[in-house]
């Protein structure tokens, strides 16, 4: 099913006609938007997986245009303990929208699956992760530091309260930069210079080992 999305993005008309219609892009100025992808409770369009695909479809239509799609894994929910597997993937879209309003339609888009925002790192049927906009760093290289050195019980009860870019907690996080190796494996932090390869390596063997492509 994922394959079915990809391959309705050829040309590079700005009017493109697909599976669910016209739509309109504006290709001028568009960023690179990576994000990642997740569900281990069934919602409205089903069980996670395909969740996941109904999710991309959704962000098309709020006029993203998809670039590449993941594999889809199964994943130990974290903290362990704390619930279902997850499904987990991560894809590329590009947009000329601004942060605060492409992380609005994320929002929209969890919504209409049934996410409810009550409990940190709670079980749901949609999760969708803003992780990095091209090299945007957001709001600062000190907020960013301040949110990634944060110890594992401040991080279990404390959310931001601004959008941060890249994501704080991408680097530490197997489930996220596995998927996110399959399409963007160049990818390097523009905070800390590092490349995704080498934060797969720092990871916990056992950590890599749990994750599992569909």
């Amino acid at each position: 099913m994922v394959s079915e999305i990809t391959r309705s993005w050829t040309g590079s008309s700005r009017t493109l006609t697909t599976h669910w219609g016209k739509m309109e892009f504006v290709e001028k100025d568009s960023s690179a938007i990576l994000l990642a992808l997740g569900a281990n409770l069934p919602s409205a369009a089903g069980a996670a997986s395909q969740t996941l695909v109904a999710t991309l479809k959704a962000l098309i239509a709020e006029g993203m245009k998809l670039e590449a799609v993941s594999r889809f894994y199964k994943t130990p929910a974290y903290p362990a303990g704390s619930g279902p597997d997850y499904v987990n993937a991560c894809a590329k879209v590009k947009s000329a929208q601004p942060p605060h309003s492409i992380l609005a339609a994320f929002h929209r888009v969890e919504a209409r699956f049934g996410r409810v925002r009550e409990t940190r790192w709670a079980s749901r049927g949609c999760d969708i992760d803003l992780l990095a906009m091209d090299d945007m760093i957001l709001p600062d290289v000190a907020t960013q530091a301040k949110w990634r050195d944060l110890p594992l019980e401040r991080q279990m009860q404390d959310a931001p309260d601004q959008l941060i870019l890249p994501h704080p907690r991408m680097m530490e996080r197997a489930f996220v930069l596995i998927p996110l190796f399959d399409i963007a494996p160049t990818y390097v932090d523009p905070v800390s210079g590092v490349a995704i390869s080498d934060m797969i390596a720092a990871l916990p063997f056992s950590e890599k080992d749990a994750i599992h492509p569909i």
